[in-house]
């Protein structure tokens, strides 16, 4: 991969259907290239989702996967400039979150995806993409688990600083896209159509509830 033509735009994200695809000659090579990009991850956030799809294939992978995950080599050498700075002097009084999810992208089991990242005193200090369970019936549904989710990682930081010595007293600064999923995290209201994600719900609610948390 050294000889070949870097790029900067952004490692592909798409794949496709396990059934439908090409398998690879390899499976091997495949294992091995995909094996040693999740160290990079600590420090590369921008190639997580990347890694994280091409590293669904291992047992079955394909041309394509192949292809997709070349391409984040390529991505790779056009941007070894690129990486975490983290900066001095910022106030750390509060945690700042974003969450987000797709719906049902992946091809093969309708399954979802959560990602989030979070930052204390403007630098990033965790990030994550993971597939999600179970499917989900909508996009609120999909998006309020990313939020559950989100939410728990930020308890782990809190408690994390605590050890440290540092206290962080500000709720939490959590920001979503999606506005239903906001609506549910600030309203006490529990629908019966909401029932499916009733242990996710009064999770979020009641760290909104005790004041530790503050939907945006």
């Amino acid at each position: 991969m050294s000889t070949s033509a870097a790029t900067s735009i952004t490692a592909a994200t798409s794949t496709v259907p396990v059934s439908t695809a090409q398998p690879t000659s390899s499976g091997t090579e495949y294992r091995n290239m995909v094996g040693a990009l999740p160290y990079l991850t600590v420090t590369r956030p921008d190639i997580t989702y990347a890694v994280h799809l091409v590293s669904q294939f291992m047992h079955a992978s394909s041309t394509t996967h192949l292809a997709a995950i070349k391409r984040i080599y390529r991505y790779l050498q056009g941007t070894m400039s690129h990486g975490l700075w983290l900066r001095t002097g910022q106030s750390i009084s509060v945690i700042v979150a974003y969450s987000d999810a797709d719906w049902a992208r992946c091809p093969d089991s309708c399954r979802s995806t959560t990602g989030y990242a979070m930052f204390i005193g403007g630098n990033p200090v965790s990030w994550r993409s993971k597939n999600q369970p179970t499917e989900s019936k909508s996009s609120t549904e999909t998006e309020y688990r990313a939020f559950a989710y989100t939410v728990q990682d930020t308890l782990f930081i809190q408690s994390l600083l605590v050890d440290m010595g540092i206290q962080i007293t500000a709720p939490v600064q959590l920001f979503c896209d999606n506005v239903s999923t906001s609506y549910l995290a600030v309203n006490p209201i529990q629908h019966d159509r909401n029932k499916h994600i009733k242990i996710d719900y009064h999770f979020v609610r009641e760290r909104v509830a005790h004041g530790d948390l503050v939907v945006k």
